[in-house]
């Protein structure tokens, strides 16, 4: 196995090609990019495998991280996955089909969204799956490069997304940011 990949072949070329250029930032950005869509198709696989598409998840997963009773408004669902209402709309229609959530009118014309008893399950299971498959994909790291990773990345998202919710790698609207 070679110890070169795609992005040292890349600026190899463009070193070679156009001296005058600084190709470095390829061996961060090409690696995080092709990092990504492995990432992305390994989470999309996981979940199909589950029964479930990575939007049902991330509301599932926004209703679990609650305190109980795993409850928040249509708004603050909106809001805390950066989409709009009429997604959150579809989403809980979705949801409310399968059993996962149940939705009650408020008062003040908002909609207070709880998880199931079955959503939770659900929630519990795909989510103890999803973090031992990426357990098993950063094997290859140690405990100590992981954290300096995470560290290091950290830093980049504050800085180029801060904490705006970013759509599923390969949508096509992940850096959307006006």
């Amino acid at each position: 196995m070679s110890n070169h990949d795609r992005a040292d072949k890349i600026i190899a070329a463009w070193q070679r090609t156009r001296p005058d250029l600084d190709p470095s930032s390829v061996a961060i950005v090409t690696r995080v990019w092709q990092l990504a869509r492995v990432f992305g198709a390994e989470r999309r696989r996981l979940l199909a495998g589950e029964g479930i598409d990575p939007a049902l998840m991330d509301l599932l997963g926004a209703l679990r991280r609650q305190d109980p009773p795993h409850a928040l408004t249509t708004r603050e669902l909106a809001e805390l996955e950066g989409i709009t209402p009429a997604a959150i709309s579809q989403r809980l229609s979705r949801a409310e089909q399968k059993g996962w959530i149940t939705r009650d009118p408020q008062g003040d014309r908002s909609v207070l969204v709880t998880l199931t008893d079955a959503g939770q399950a659900v929630a519990d299971g795909v989510a103890a799956a999803i973090f031992d498959h990426d357990d098993t994909l950063l094997a290859v790291l140690d405990p100590a490069a992981r954290r300096q990773l995470a560290e290091l990345l950290r830093t980049m998202c504050l800085h180029l997304t801060g904490d705006t919710p970013v759509d599923h790698v390969g949508t096509g609207k992940e850096f959307d940011t006006n």
